[in-house]
């Protein structure tokens, strides 16, 4: 994958499975499905209707091709979300997403002129799309769709960002994905989006010890693992496992850790990482995150604790692995969705967030203007109106309902003082994949949820209906539901509500304002260095943690210092210093505007 943060969304996560979190923990991306059924939500029309347009339904039908880069998934939207979509607006939905093909995927097609009729892409990739034709001016266009229209101030704002050589008017070409109506200075969520995550009976069972720092980490895992070796159904059960398919510019698994203590990788970086007070550090200083991080995992495999399947396995095996408890270390929030329900919180059984007293956790607040991707319309888009009348329905309440929440009257219903709560079938709806009904679409829920895996407005923006986030994690039912064992449990040892709380109560997180932005496209020449230097970091990073002794790992590490600089290392550090100069600027614009 190639951003990260709450792009990184599973929005299966969020639809059908009760993190314990409304309390405990949030959210993914996602890093990452949806609400009322076609038959419900009277207090909302669909895109069409509201636009004046001809029914959408009354249209031929018609597939369109969506180049997905947040999609984990390639090939036609089916099951209950794919009905939806038909049933309003008579689309098929053929997803192409490069995390399944390659990175390969968007030069081919951007080279042929034409990316796909739906595109969600990443900022720069916009800056590259517009002057080489290939996305459609939506400026005109917006104001026909009232939805949308909502959040249009979003829109030109980000869009105006964008250099003056490539969008001199300041037009409306993108649509920033997880835009949030809070705050750039806010964080709504209660647990940051990567922190220590682990399950908390086997953690209890070996006497819930204090963890001063990361070595103390790996020997609580250790206990763990030796306590708990296989899973009921006689599955290996390790302490971490890790996958390829998500890594970009850098080794993702690695790069997340880093903000566990305090530095950040900004968007449109690759080569340096950043900290709340603004300091700029190469991912290659020996002191620096990213190899204190490679060392952890490399301590963790000589202990015996990093999945052997890491280095060959996908991103799905590890959701399988989630799903049947055979991790004993999450690291994103959304990760305890594959696991984590109110009866199994009942039993004191669930992923929670166990602190760690060295850390220091970097987390950016609510993405207001947008987190690094966008929705675009292609300029060879086919039937362009319709794909705009499905996006309006997209951040409706009904959309946004569908996508976070699931389908009314299967996964969650109505209460008596007109807001949400889950079904029990909504509850396991995800992680057991429950049938769904015909009338609803048939098969899994779990598999016919939305393959486009990434929101428009995020889930951390109000219901008009019930005015409270569309993340089902934090409706009032859910906060009361969570109120369970775990829960008192987690909350009487670290006398705190929640992650997020305690983190604040220690002093122990820096919030920073989120920024939404472009710096400008790379020349060619520090494309093709960025481009030679992150495969030899990535390739590199696997190497060490799998070395077969600490004289390898250090030797591999020297080696990839040498060959960076042979790279250009140092000319891509200086480009990327001064696009975290311009971050930080712009944060502290964004903190003097809040006050």
């Amino acid at each position: 994958m190639k951003k990260r943060e709450v792009k990184r969304l599973m929005l299966g996560m969020l639809a059908g499975s009760f993190m314990l979190s409304s309390v405990l923990t949030g959210c993914g991306s996602s890093k990452d499905s949806g609400s009322a059924s076609s038959t419900a939500s009277s207090s909302t029309t669909s895109a069409s209707s509201q636009s004046g347009s001809t029914p959408a339904a009354q249209n031929s039908p018609l597939t369109i091709d969506v180049f997905d880069n947040a999609a984990n998934y390639q090939g036609e939207q089916t099951g209950w979300f794919g009905k939806v979509v038909k049933d309003k607006f008579n689309l098929t939905l053929n997803m192409l997403s490069p995390q399944v093909a390659g990175d390969t995927l968007y030069k081919t097609r951007a080279a042929a002129g034409n990316l796909g009729d739906l595109m969600i892409i990443d900022n720069n990739q916009l800056e590259e799309c517009i002057p080489a034709g290939l996305v459609t001016d939506l400026t005109g266009n917006i104001k026909n769709y009232p939805n949308l229209m909502n959040y249009s101030k979003h829109f030109e704002y980000f869009n105006s960002s964008f250099n003056k050589k490539v969008n001199p008017d300041g037009l409306i070409y993108g649509m920033p994905t997880n835009e949030a109506d809070t705050s750039p200075t806010a964080y709504s969520q209660s647990i940051p989006y990567s922190s220590p995550i682990m399950p908390w009976d086997y953690y209890s069972e070996v006497g819930a010890p204090q963890m001063n720092n990361l070595n103390d980490l790996l020997g609580t895992l250790k206990k763990m693992k030796d306590a708990h070796p296989k899973t009921a159904d006689g599955k290996p059960i390790n302490a971490i496992t890790l996958w390829k398919d998500w890594d970009g510019n850098l080794m993702e698994n690695v790069r997340w850790l880093c903000n566990w203590y305090g530095y950040q990788t900004p968007n449109e970086t690759s080569s340096v990482l950043l900290n709340a007070a603004g300091n700029v550090v190469p991912f290659s200083d020996d002191n620096g995150m990213y190899h204190k991080i490679l060392k952890f995992y490399f301590d963790a495999n000589q202990m015996g604790l990093v999945d052997p399947d890491s280095a060959s396995q996908d991103w799905n095996a590890v959701a399988d692995k989630l799903t049947n408890k055979q991790v004993l270390l999450l690291w994103y929030s959304w990760q305890t969705g594959f696991y984590n329900s109110i009866e199994r919180g009942k039993k004191k059984d669930g992923n929670v967030f166990v602190p760690i007293s060295d850390l220091h956790i970097l987390q950016e607040g609510d993405a207001y203007y947008g987190d690094g991707r966008v929705f675009a319309i292609g300029s060879k888009a086919k039937d362009p109106d319709r794909i705009m009348q499905f996006l309006d329905w997209y951040v409706s309440p009904e959309g946004m309902r569908y996508q976070c929440s699931g389908i009314e009257g299967f996964t969650y219903e109505k209460t008596a003082d007109g807001k949400f709560k889950y079904t029990d079938k909504g509850q396991t709806a995800f992680t057991d994949n429950l049938p769904v009904p015909a009338e609803f679409g048939g098969g899994g829920y779990k598999d016919g949820q939305s393959k486009i895996n990434i929101f428009l407005m995020s889930d951390f923006t109000k219901d008009t209906q019930t005015d409270e986030f569309y993340n089902p994690n934090y409706w009032s039912s859910t906060i009361e539901a969570n109120k369970t064992a775990l829960n008192n449990d987690w909350s009487a040892k670290y006398k705190a509500k929640d992650a997020v709380d305690y983190l604040q109560q220690h002093k122990m997180l820096d919030i920073v304002p989120s920024i939404n932005t472009t710096y400008g496209a790379d020349s060619s020449d520090i494309k093709n260095k960025r481009s030679q230097c992150k495969e030899l970091v990535k390739n590199t990073s696997w190497k060490m943690i799998f070395a077969k002794n600490q004289n390898e790992f250090d030797q591999l590490w020297g080696k990839m210092k040498t060959d960076l600089v042979g790279l250009g290392w140092d000319d891509l550090i200086k480009v990327d210093t001064e696009k975290c100069k311009t971050l930080v600027d712009l944060r502290a614009q964004a903190i003097a505007n809040a006050k």
